[in-house]
């Protein structure tokens, strides 16, 4: 057999680097694919578990967490539901909580608690700021004091 016969029959079944290229080009499109459909589920079920939990409050800890998922969710779009410490939080699309509330009745506390994470932007000059606040009751003029604070906390 001629060195050129025995090359072609070595090469059989194989890919060309073209090919083996284009496999790998899909091979990461599909992974891409993976990750964003597994993100979207992940994301779906941390909102569905947030929102379960907010359901199985007693009141009137869950209007207020009710309440508040709404004016988190007006003042930032961009923040997601999920648990935090068996809680909800809302998050940033990387997994970052921001904004948190703890259910003072299922904490069996005097109070409920709004809280801001280490990853909101609250600094203020003089590097003293409140990062958690008593809750008793969410009146029209708390909400909109917790709608900006939320707008503060997410600015880059």
């Amino acid at each position: 057999m001629s060195a050129a016969a025995k090359a072609d029959k070595s090469r059989e079944g194989r890919f060309s680097a073209e090919e083996r290229a284009a496999m790998k080009d899909r091979a990461a499109e599909l992974k891409a694919e993976s990750r964003r459909a597994s993100a979207e589920d992940k994301a779906a079920a941390d909102a569905a578990a947030a929102v379960a939990k907010i359901a199985e409050m007693p009141q009137p800890d869950r209007a207020t967490a009710e309440r508040l998922h709404a004016i988190v969710t007006e003042a930032a779009p961009e923040l997601l539901p999920k648990l935090y410490y068996g809680q909800p939080g809302w998050a940033r699309a990387g997994g970052k909580v921001i904004v948190f509330f703890r259910s003072g009745l299922m904490d069996k506390a005097r109070y409920s608690t709004l809280g801001f994470s280490v990853h909101a932007t609250l600094d203020e000059e003089g590097g003293l700021w409140p990062t958690s606040y008593a809750l008793a009751e969410l009146s029209d003029e708390s909400a909109k004091t917790i709608a900006t604070l939320v707008e503060r906390a997410v600015r880059s």
